[in-house]
């Protein structure tokens, strides 16, 4: 099954567009499904596949993973189906609903804690430009640790990135964010330590800044500006959609900004602002419990 695999992968990142992290994630499903089965594509049936999700289930993997899996398994299938004129076992397989879980969300007080950094060294120069660029922008951690120097323009305050399926978008960005990125680019040259590199965020050895990189620095962060909530790089961007649209922001608009394909990924944000609605009601109104 293996020649099958990698010529799926192909097509999905040349002919697809679909982002690296994407096209791995569905390369690490297959092979691990392939492992388990061992056996010939021709000979693989329903129950095979039936047996794998029992086993991803016994694992104890979420949810959303067990459903990524299917996903990865039905679309490679249908795949060799339809170049290879080969059966598809995964037709009958459904596709499991899961339930949406709203977003983690911080609060605007809190938030505010995160980016009030004391700028001492290099370093908290580019910690206080990479987490103010995060909020004012929405972007994904993936999208930040990829920008180069020039996606960012001071001059008319936006920056350019490229988002899933290397899309691209331009998004402003505010005063604040811009200051801190000016203030950075002044000392990034010093840190770079004889290295060459168009990322625009560099580690402490000089290299493009990683993803786990960011969340590291994130948490240690976070935790000297005292704000002890459970939150991940990803909350960075619901926090700026839900605050955009507590101040009457289009919910159009924010989809253009967070890169969403469809206006339905944006809608959840909606659901979390009934949920803040309702709450407020709850805690203020005199007359809201008994």
């Amino acid at each position: 099954m293996k020649q099958y695999i990698e010529e799926f992968i192909d097509y999905i990142i040349i002919e697809r567009g679909l982002s690296t992290n994407t096209s791995e994630s569905y390369n690490r499903d297959l092979i691990k499904y392939d492992s388990f089965l061992n056996k010939s594509i021709d000979l693989v049936d329903y129950i095979d596949i039936e047996k794998y999700i029992e086993y991803l289930k016994k694992e104890g993997l979420s949810e959303s993973t067990i459903c990524r899996n299917i996903v990865s398994i039905k679309n490679f299938h249908k795949y060799v189906s339809r170049i290879y004129n080969k059966k598809d076992p995964s037709e009958t397989i459904e596709r499991p609903k899961i339930k949406k879980r709203l977003p983690s969300v911080l609060s605007i007080s809190d938030i505010d804690n995160i980016l009030n950094i004391n700028t001492i060294n290099d370093f908290d120069y580019r910690n206080k430009a990479m987490l103010e660029l995060m909020y004012a922008t929405g972007l994904r951690v993936s999208e930040l640790v990829n920008l180069n120097v020039n996606d960012v323009d001071i001059q008319n305050s936006v920056v350019r990135c490229f988002g899933k399926g290397s899309k691209e978008r331009i998004i402003p960005i505010g005063d604040i964010a811009i200051d801190s990125i000016r203030e950075y680019l002044e000392r990034r040259s010093s840190m770079l330590k004889g290295y060459i590199t168009d990322y625009l965020f560099i580690n402490n050895h000089g290299n493009k800044l990683t993803r786990q990189g960011f969340f590291k620095i994130l948490k240690i962060i976070a935790k000297k500006q005292g704000v002890n909530k459970s939150f991940s790089p990803h909350t960075l961007r619901h926090s700026f959609a839900t605050h955009l649209l507590e101040n009457n922001v289009d919910l159009r608009i924010i989809q253009e900004l967070l890169g969403h394909e469809n206006i339905s990924t944006t809608q959840v944000y909606t659901h979390l602002q009934n949920n803040l609605i309702k709450k407020n009601y709850d805690n203020y109104h005199p007359r809201s419990k008994k």
